[in-house]
């Protein structure tokens, strides 16, 4: 059976700014089912942004079980998702969704996958989705001459566009200052 996916996300840290920007595109298969679904949002009390690659049903519950751990830690980003990690990784039911997350706060860019994964990237640059290699070489490749992180973000997205059929340029983009 086929799953709806099929997305970018891009998250860029740079000069105390922190953006994440994903495009709007949904697919089943090759067939564009949606293009202007939102997949980069606020959580908690709107201090962490996050966004969402795989499945769309497991990418919310993820998020759900995101927000229950910022609660009851305190909205401590790194502390929460290393939780959520350890149950994804553990849980029975959480170990078979489909889905990676970008997320951060004011001090910290993450990506979360279902191995248990939370890692913080190289240059504060991450990317994930199927056109995220694209997104990632654009934004590393802007990155020097570009230093406003919404710019870089939304000009890599761009490039990932035109060459990834998996992804449009209907881009939802969040912001944290630092």
């Amino acid at each position: 059976m086929e799953q709806y996916h099929g997305t970018t996300i891009l998250g860029v840290k740079k000069d105390g700014r922190t953006v994440i920007a994903g495009d709007g595109q949904v697919s089943l298969g090759n067939t564009v089912i949606k293009p202007n679904a939102k997949k980069v949002r606020r959580l908690g009390d709107g201090s962490v942004i996050g966004g969402f690659a795989g499945a769309t049903a497991d990418a919310f519950t993820l998020f759900e079980r995101l927000e229950k751990k910022l609660e009851s830690h305190r909205g401590q980003l790194l502390r929460a998702a290393v939780e959520l990690a350890k149950d994804w990784r553990t849980d029975k039911y959480l170990r078979n969704l489909e889905a990676m997350m970008i997320v951060a706060d004011k001090e910290t860019l993450l990506i979360l996958t279902g191995n248990g994964d939370v890692l913080e990237p190289e240059g504060g640059i991450a990317a994930i989705g199927s056109g995220g290699n694209y997104a990632l070489a654009a934004a590393r490749a802007l990155s020097e001459y570009e230093q406003d992180p919404e710019v870089l973000a939304r000009r890599a997205m761009a490039i990932a566009a035109e060459v990834c059929v998996f992804t449009n340029n209907q881009l939802t983009v969040e912001t944290i200052e630092g």
